[in-house]
């Protein structure tokens, strides 16, 4: 009796255990493990949540397949949210935004240029949720008793999902945006086919989220810069990767090319369709003003891999610093540091750094993806991009 007893317990173990390597997520491909060759030095996870405090967080909506029938599916969409110092302290940090192409969305931006803070998370989503993400970031602000005044300006950005997703069906909900904000965490941070990103298209390959990170030596300030995007842009011969023209040496299987009114001829939208979110982090002492030069620097990243920002693009970027708590403190006056102007510049050469690595990151480890009206999108091929890196000796 105790010999079974023990034989049922040991394939009880076994069950588990097998039970447990099956739930286990695959470890997220990236681009540094195909070998591509970044330059600077990263933090422990290589992410925005490098920079100590930021947490992330996501929602990813992915249900039906066929037809595009509007408010049923299919659905291929999502929430990201970035926390500058958690959920539980809700202090301004400062902040700068630039843009790069207006065809896009960031609100709250008026407050940040005005007044020099972020007061709460950055969002991003579809282009058709921003609404209900703003709604739903003020509800959970005033349940959390984490706005800055009575009348709530969030950062809610998009990007446009509508190639896969039933961007018209409204899917994304305030449970949705209430989940991505619970769910905000530090360390790694879950890159391609997840949150706002789960629907996107980058240089003709399946796009998404990324994330990359920069540590500055001692000597330069031992800051650290993180970067996240959700990119969404570009036309496949543009994409460079390590300087090697990698959508040239990959073609076909663009997407967008075979429905109107994208295949037009000489139609602006068959030029560039997407559009790309750069929210930079830094626990650098930096002001409102440094911090929008930081945010142009974002710049310089999103064109090392190819993009020309075409008129088709909303291509629009924020920077915060998570240093001189309290600045903001009543009635004050306060004391702040900052990074003198002559000591900028390497903060600026991790951001387009971080930038460059994080778009890359976000189409490494997204994966392909079918959506509405059977659209499929493919991932970039990892065997064909290291051979084009071998081809031009990176």
């Amino acid at each position: 009796m105790l010999t079974h007893v023990r034989v049922v317990f040991a394939l009880f173990l076994v069950a588990v255990m097998a039970s447990i390597a099956q739930s286990d997520p695959p470890k997220t491909i990236r681009a540094r493990d195909l070998g591509v060759p970044f330059d600077g030095s990263t933090g422990q996870f290589n992410a925005i949540t490098d920079v100590p405090g930021v947490q992330v967080g996501s929602t990813t909506l992915i249900r039906g397949d066929g037809p595009l029938k509007v408010g049923e599916g299919p659905i291929r969409t999502g929430v990201t949210v970035v926390l500058p110092r958690g959920p539980k302290n809700v202090e301004p940090v400062y902040a700068g935004w630039f843009s790069l192409n207006g065809n896009g969305e960031m609100t709250g931006t008026t407050w940040v240029e005005e007044s020099g803070f972020l007061e709460g998370p950055v969002a991003i989503t579809n282009t058709h949720s921003v609404g209900v993400v703003r709604d739903s970031m003020i509800a959970w602000g005033l349940q959390h008793g984490a706005l800055a005044q009575p009348w709530a300006l969030p950062v809610v950005a998009e990007t446009w999902d509508g190639y896969l997703n039933d961007l018209n069906g409204f899917h994304v909900k305030k449970d949705d945006v209430f989940a991505a904000l619970d769910s905000a965490k530090s360390g790694p941070v879950a890159e391609g086919n997840t949150g706002g990103g789960t629907g996107m298209v980058c240089y003709g390959f399946k796009g998404g989220t990324g994330t990359a990170s920069r540590v500055l030596s001692r000597a330069q300030g031992g800051y650290t810069v993180g970067v996240l995007v959700q990119c969404n842009c570009g036309r496949r011969p543009q994409l460079m990767i390590a300087g090697v023209p990698v959508g040239k040496e990959i073609p076909g299987n663009e997407p967008y090319a075979q429905i109107t009114p994208f295949a037009l001829p000489g139609s602006e939208l068959k030029g560039d369709v997407g559009s790309i979110i750069i929210v930079v982090a830094t626990d650098a002492p930096l002001l409102p003003h440094q911090l929008k030069r930081i945010a142009r620097r974002a710049s310089l990243g999103l064109a090392r891999t190819g993009s020309i920002s075409g008129n088709g693009s909303g291509d629009i970027f924020i920077a915060f610093s998570t240093a001189n708590p309290r600045a903001n403190d009543e009635p004050g006056p306060n004391t702040v540091k900052a990074v003198s102007n002559e000591r900028i510049s390497p903060l600026f050469e991790a951001t387009v750094e971080a930038t460059e690595e994080a778009i890359v990151n976000a189409m490494v480890g997204a994966k392909t993806m079918t959506g509405i009206d059977g659209h499929t999108v493919i991932a970039l091929p990892h065997d064909k991009l290291q051979q084009a890196l071998k081809k031009y000796n990176r």
